[in-house]
């Protein structure tokens, strides 16, 4: 898997067969909301395609705001594609980003029942925030999760400096 690459206008009909292979219908997004959220004037796309036949493996779309507080919108990686480290890819990717756009926290909303989902974020740092009552399919709730986002500078043989991403519980 390359480094995540920004959108093209031509994967927009794979990124939404995507997000319905993901979901389940009332989750998944319609055409015209993923558009809605991809097309915000804060938004970006980043998609993940196999190094050897250039196929879309999955897609993070996230926002910054003026505030400093970034959103993870929707990541979706295809269900043959999933635990293979493409979803982590895309995180890490969206997080650094987010630090560019000079965010100092992301959140995300993901199912109470999405054990998958509350596990890989949980990996990656992120803990719960709050509750939000039948946010989906208004019946089942969503738990809101964050973390803070720092940058920090990595000096390697050379004194070479890079800045890598380190998260903290929020």
């Amino acid at each position: 898997m390359n480094t995540p690459r920004s959108y093209r206008s031509q994967d927009f009909d794979e990124l939404w067969r995507i997000d319905q292979e993901c979901f389940q219908q009332g989750i998944a997004y319609s055409r015209r909301e993923l558009a809605w959220y991809m097309n915000r004037s804060r938004a970006f796309t980043l998609v993940a395609e196999e190094e050897a036949r250039g196929k879309i493996m999955g897609f993070v779309v996230a926002e910054s705001d003026p505030a400093g507080i970034g959103h993870i919108l929707t990541i979706d990686v295809r269900p043959g594609g999933q635990r293979a480290g493409t979803g982590s890819l895309l995180l890490k990717a969206a997080e650094r980003y987010l630090l560019q756009k000079k965010c100092k926290a992301v959140l995300l909303e993901t199912a109470v029942d999405n054990a998958v989902a509350l596990a890989f974020y949980k990996h990656h740092g992120y803990a719960v925030v709050e509750t939000i009552p039948r946010y989906y399919l208004n019946s089942i709730d969503a738990l809101v999760m964050g973390k803070r986002l720092e940058a920090v500078k990595v000096v390697k043989a050379g004194s070479i400096k890079v800045k890598k991403t380190r998260a903290k519980k929020i």
